[in-house]
């Protein structure tokens, strides 16, 4: 039976990045070695991260623009840590707009290096919304946003203007939808969502806003020694990188992300459509806020819960239980989703209708 996959991450990934990989994994550019194997200082390997970075740039429009493509380890918790220690100045502060758990992460770790301002949050409504009526201090060394949130199926529809660095944690939409992404100066994005398996994150930063801390930072976490050193500072995460790869060349020949933001518009439509409408189902996110990655949805009865649970394991689907502080359920439909998959679902939940009216 075709398994149809709604996890949150690590998530699905187009079948072949899979098939790809595991080539790879056996023999690798036909040398005869693993990609497991290979020095990642290897000719075959510096050009699939040469490669990888060309191609983020190339997909985001930002070619030519200052602006660098990092893969980096940590995920992107590390960079709740990194990004404060790289750009909020010495007796400096920054800005946050908290959304949610990963935002609130974020906020916390800003705090060991200055002032934090929370500019807005919708932690009292259980993250239900993304604030809009809010003002960025323009004093500021930047301000902090995350443009999904997983965990509570909202995403932010447009970015606030602002003279100071713009930061945007892209983990769970990045490559999903056409945005002006020359508006952000450091976008960062753990890959197992839109972009490969867990293991690496994704940075991209517009160089000039870097060196102006007055503060001493330690190389490992110093952007600067990572762009000199080509994202190689150390051994990088090779598997997940190459990985990424793949998933960045599926997505160029699919059309770019022009071409897959038609996609996840129908598949959002197609869910959506069948929450609102269908009587025992309703969402949990204010509906001018509704992520189009997690769709999050809760029944109305929950003596049915059984019953639903039953049918959407029969169909095939896979990864469907909502996170524990929302309840219900979470469909993340991630770019290498298929529209056939919202439609099994879809049809599980029309069928439960019928069988209970």
């Amino acid at each position: 039976m075709k398994k149809h996959n709604y996890s949150a991450g690590p998530c699905i990934l187009p079948q072949e990045v899979f098939e790809k990989s595991a080539q790879a994994i056996l023999n690798f550019n036909d040398s005869g070695l693993s990609l497991l194997e290979i020095s990642h200082r290897s000719k075959d390997f510096v050009a699939v991260m040469e490669e990888a970075r060309a191609l983020v740039l190339e997909l985001l429009g930002l070619e030519g623009k200052g602006y660098q493509a990092l893969f980096l380890s940590g995920g992107a918790s590390l960079e709740f840590l990194m990004v404060p220690y790289n750009l909020m100045k010495v007796n400096g502060k920054a800005a946050y707009l908290d959304t949610g758990t990963w935002a609130s992460g974020a906020i916390k770790e800003a705090k060991h290096f200055g002032e934090t301002l929370v500019v807005a949050s919708s932690k009292p409504e259980n993250y239900n919304f993304i604030p809009k009526e809010y003002s960025i201090p323009i004093d500021a060394d930047y301000f902090h946003c995350t443009s999904n949130n997983t965990i509570f199926g909202t995403q932010m529809q447009s970015f606030p203007k602002t003279t100071i660095p713009l930061v945007c944690d892209m983990s769970s939409d990045i490559f999903s939808r056409v945005l002006d992404f020359s508006q952000f100066d450091l976008i960062y994005a753990g890959a197992q969502k839109n972009m490969g398996p867990a293991g690496t994150t994704l940075v991209v930063i517009k160089e000039e806003i870097l060196g102006k801390t007055g503060r001493t930072i330690p190389n490992m976490l110093d952007y600067q020694q990572h762009i000199a050193k080509e994202s190689m500072y150390n051994t990088p995460p090779v598997f997940p990188v190459y990985a990424s790869l793949l998933t960045l060349q599926w997505l160029k020949n699919l059309g770019g992300i022009a071409a897959i933001e038609k996609i996840n518009n129908q598949k959002a439509a197609l869910l959506y459509n069948e929450i609102d409408s269908n009587p025992l189902f309703e969402g949990t996110a204010a509906k001018e806020d509704r992520s189009k990655m997690n769709a999050t949805f809760v029944l109305k009865d929950e003596s049915h819960q059984e019953q639903f649970d039953k049918m959407w394991k029969e169909a095939g689907i896979s990864g469907l239980t909502g996170h524990r502080s929302v309840g219900g359920y979470r469909a993340s439909m991630y770019n290498a989703l298929p529209l056939e998959s919202v439609q099994v679902l879809v049809d599980v939940m029309q069928e439960l209708k019928n069988r209970v009216q």
